[in-house]
């Protein structure tokens, strides 16, 4: 299927191929019928893409601050290395959408229904059920297209709450402006309208409302005074784009005292306090398309809000917009300015560099309920050239950042045939499969598990389908890697020793615990070997706070962050004790008001059958600029220091003083070779399965330990 896509790097915009999504729960797969280009916010994305890199800082200084930080605990190349990714890495355009259900997975959605939603510019977009809504009969396609913009602005006029007579100035006459115009002047409202163009003063004239044309040099100031005969005005609803701040200074001098100002737009925001001081007026931003934006449990797992408690959410506010339309309150012809087959859509963004352009509107291929071109989900990216019986011949399930900056390069550089790159939504599978050199790349991940030409399948997806996808691949045959957790419970562990033990030829299977292999640590590896006493292991992860609804921090999909990164090191000093584990304890940081985890700070201690121990303090609440990883190892009246896998001192140990490496080396490229290469030479598998479940089966109770 096509899809629009641009290049963050180079602002190029470029239409695709891409394979069709595979739908989920609680998900709808719509074949897109028309999609609006929203001139503003699209342009904006572009504009970025367009900028240099100094401009591109200068407009986001707190990126800036997380790169420097970054370089001082993961050194230069790594840190430029992740930006250049970042940048490359191509945008999905486009979020509002009109089209038919092609493939439903929740109840009150049957494949047939038109429906709006905030879907890309995509043949086919997959979109979750509480962003979709039914399209009614009396509505085109053509103005349903216009939905998701017309929440933008009905929610901010909800914001600023006008009643039954009151004068409003709208200030910026885009699309969600003129929106706007019209959404209150159904709700019985005195409007004015402030613009620099002619032509869109104008359309605001012809939906009621009055106008000031900038261009012509009418004083909003005095215009507005005459319009709300002499009293100020009772709201502005800014919708404008512009670094001035300016709109918001006009804003509140033109607004009577206590009135309200609501921005929509993106505007300058230094305000004068003097400004509001003596009118005592009220300023808020408003957030797209209202409540329920990006909030996980709303949009992405579909819990909705309690229509007696939040009675407009984003899902309530598109119904909204369309019965507007449906009853003639709201028309969206005069809008549209341009239309573009899809085919011709790159055309149709040049024309965001005039002005004075609308609504564009991109029109797709009428349907059927099913397209087998269209629900095609593979793509091949370039010819097989042959493989070797011993080759390890990879396919990889996700391509999300640590799969395509760190798994990905480093199995290349093992030697791995790359085959199939399978991503959920199908756009990094493509970019990053041509990247790379994959053959091809597909949405299903059922399907390259069955492809006979595979061997090997690197499994690097959400830590939830670990288990599941790594039975599957057992099954199917394969050898597997897998980017750690191996499984969030004990009953998926379980199921994974059974399906391993059930293979019917020996087949290799490896979690990604790259640390072991770090150069650093086969030096503290080799400088322990002739040490016969027991040792006492202190590793100290300063990991840094990341947002409690982060999908790690899901037990149900991430497992949280001791099963999913603290594993490391307790593989880590199984490693290097080289003795099993017998018991562990751990704790966390006590339950007090406004800690929304308490999981990430905690202290594991692990003991081992040779007497050793060790402590692992998982802290999310330390500063960035102190070392993120630090191991001390304790024994025959000597230490060793590692530092972040860059640096190892020796403190009072017979003949080793420091090591130091130019670059952080966590040892990814050397785990994926020891894979690669046990595969191509028939050797057991660099980490033995034992200890592969052993370290899986701690970690997970450990974490069970600490939920109590």
């Amino acid at each position: 299927m096509k899809q629009i896509l641009q290049n963050i790097s180079s602002g190029e915009t470029t239409l695709a191929e891409v394979p069709c999504p595979q739908n989920k729960p609680g998900h709808l797969l719509i074949a897109s019928q028309q999609s609006l280009v929203s001139a503003g916010t699209e342009r904006m994305l572009v504009d970025f893409g367009k900028a240099n890199f100094i401009d591109k800082a200068r407009s986001q200084p707190d990126k800036v601050k997380m790169v420097l930080e970054k370089i001082k605990t993961d050194g230069l190349q790594p840190t430029f290395d992740a930006v250049r990714s970042k940048l490359d890495q191509p945008l999905p355009l486009g979020y509002c959408n009109a089209g038919v259900v092609l493939e439903s997975g929740v109840p009150g959605f049957e494949v047939g229904d038109r429906v709006v939603s905030n879907g890309y510019h995509a043949e086919v977009v997959r979109v979750p059920k509480n962003l979709c809504a039914k399209i009614p009969d009396g509505v085109d396609d053509e103005s349903a297209a216009f939905t998701v913009l017309g929440a933008i602005a009905l929610q901010g006029i909800r914001l600023a709450q006008p009643t039954l007579g009151e004068c409003v100035v709208v200030t910026g006459l885009g699309l969600i402006g003129l929106v706007a115009v019209q959404l209150l002047k159904a709700q019985g409202c005195r409007v004015l309208g402030i613009d620099f163009d002619s032509n869109k003063c104008a359309l605001a004239r012809g939906f009621g409302a009055e106008t000031v044309d900038l261009s012509k040099g009418e004083d909003p100031l005095k215009v507005a005074e005459a319009f709300s005969r002499g009293r100020g005005i009772d709201a502005v609803i800014i919708t404008a784009s512009t670094k001035s701040n300016e709109p918001v200074s006009q804003a509140a001098n033109m607004c009577r005292k206590r009135g309200r100002i609501i921005l929509v737009g993106v505007v300058g925001l230094e305000l004068s306090r003097a400004d509001f001081y003596e009118k005592e007026l009220s300023f808020q931003v408003s957030c797209s398309y209202g409540p329920g934006r990006y909030d996980v449990n709303y949009e992405e797992k579909g819990h909705d809000y309690p229509v007696g408690y939040v009675r407009w959410t984003e899902q309530r506010n598109f119904e909204a917009v369309l019965d507007m339309m449906a009853s003639g309150a709201l028309n969206m012809q005069p809008l549209i300015s341009h239309r573009f087959s899809i085919n011709d859509a790159v055309e149709g963004y040049k024309i965001l560099d005039d002005r004075s352009a609308l609504g564009i509107l991109l029109q797709y291929p009428k349907l059927g309920a099913k397209d087998s071109n269209l629900l095609r989900r593979q793509v091949a990216l370039q010819g097989n050239s042959g493989y070797e019986a011993s080759d390890a011949i990879c396919a990889f399930l996700g391509a999300g950042n640590y799969a395509s900056r760190v798994l990905i390069p480093a199995f290349k550089e093992g030697g791995a045939r790359l085959h199939t790159l399978a991503s959920s939504g199908g756009i990094s599978g493509v970019h990053h499969g041509k990247k790379h050199g994959f053959a091809q790349t597909s949405t299903d991940s059922q399907g390259v598990l069955n492809d006979s030409t595979v061997n090997t399948v690197v499994i690097a997806t959400q830590h939830n389908v670990h288990a599941p996808q790594t039975i599957d691949a057992l099954n199917a045959g394969k050898h597997v890697f897998v980017e750690k957790p191996l499984a969030l419970t004990l009953p998926e562990l379980a199921a994974i020793e059974q399906a391993y033990k059930n293979t019917k030829r020996q087949l290799h299977l490896m979690v990604g615990f790259n640390r072991r292999f770090a150069p650093l640590t086969q030096t503290v590896k080799s400088l322990l070997s002739p040490v016969k006493q027991p040792k006492v292991f202190v590793f100290t992860m300063n990991a840094g706070e990341i947002p409690a609804d982060h999908w790690t921090q899901d037990i149900n999909i991430g497992g949280g962050r001791i099963i999913g990164e603290a594993c490391h090191y307790i593989d880590l000093m199984r490693f290097l004790a080289g003795s099993e584990i017998t018991g562990f304890s751990a704790t966390q940081m006590g339950n007090v008001p406004g800690l929304a985890v308490q999981e990430d700070k905690a202290s594991i201690t692990l003991t081992f059958a040779d007497g050793s121990f060790g402590t692992i303090l998982y802290l999310a609440n330390g500063g960035k600029s102190f070392p993120k990883e630090r191991l001390e190892v304790f024994c025959n009246n000597a230490v060793l220091q590692l530092d972040n896998f860059k640096r190892l001192k020796g403190y009072s140990w017979p003949g080793f003083k420091s090591q130091r490496l130019l670059n952080q080396d966590k040892g990814q490229k050397a785990c994926a070779s020891a894979f690669i290469e046990s595969i191509q030479l028939g050797k057991p598998t660099p980490i033995p399965a034992a200890e592969i479940f052993e370290v899986s089966r701690v970690s997970i109770q450990v974490a069970e330990s600490l939920r109590g």
